[in-house]
């Protein structure tokens, strides 16, 4: 397997060996040793499967006092999966990766606790799974609002399919000014 740094502290875009012949193909989407030896070390509690269609934009997310280490992939269609630090006491704070995760590069991200997640769709379907390293809390989710200015991530696309919730998410500055005061 191959693994990318990014410039986020912690955060991996892991491409997985792939064993293709004309019947298909077989890889190993997590092996706890492996993972181990790359510094994904948390246990992993509950697994997530997303489908959404084109256009849909998921988060930026991320839980507050209970943060998730998230592995996620793509096992059908394309996206445009991003992480952003979040953290205000670190030198990286407001910067973020972004990867194109689809079912053809087998591509994954570790997004380790603590940054904010999201994802935006770029084929017809995508079915989007996430391995996490704590539960999910509601009451202790928190967001950061899509295209934050601040931020400037280059989303591949203008006018997002987003939920309720995430249309109301705060920029990085509000963010940074709620944990303060």
């Amino acid at each position: 397997m191959n693994v990318i740094e990014t410039v986020l502290p912690g955060v991996l875009i892991i491409e997985p060996k792939v064993f293709g012949d004309h019947r298909g193909f077989f890889l190993e989407t997590f092996q706890v040793e492996r993972y181990r030896e790359i510094g994904i070390t948390l246990p992993f509690v509950q697994d997530n499967h997303s489908r959404s269609q084109r256009g849909v934009l998921r988060g930026l997310h991320f839980q507050r006092t209970r943060p998730q280490g998230k592995l996620v992939s793509v096992s059908r269609g394309a996206v445009y999966d991003v992480a952003v630090d979040v953290n205000p006491a670190s030198p990286t704070c407001g910067r973020y990766v972004g990867v194109e995760l689809t079912e053809d590069n087998h591509r994954q991200m570790w997004v380790p606790p603590g940054y904010a997640h999201g994802f935006v769709v770029l084929s017809d379907v995508a079915d989007f799974q996430y391995k996490c390293t704590d539960l999910y809390y509601p009451q202790d989710e928190g967001g950061l609002l899509w295209n934050d200015p601040e931020v400037n991530i280059p989303w591949p696309i203008t006018d997002p399919k987003l939920s309720a919730k995430d249309e109301l998410n705060p920029t990085l500055r509000q963010l940074i000014e709620g944990a303060t005061s």
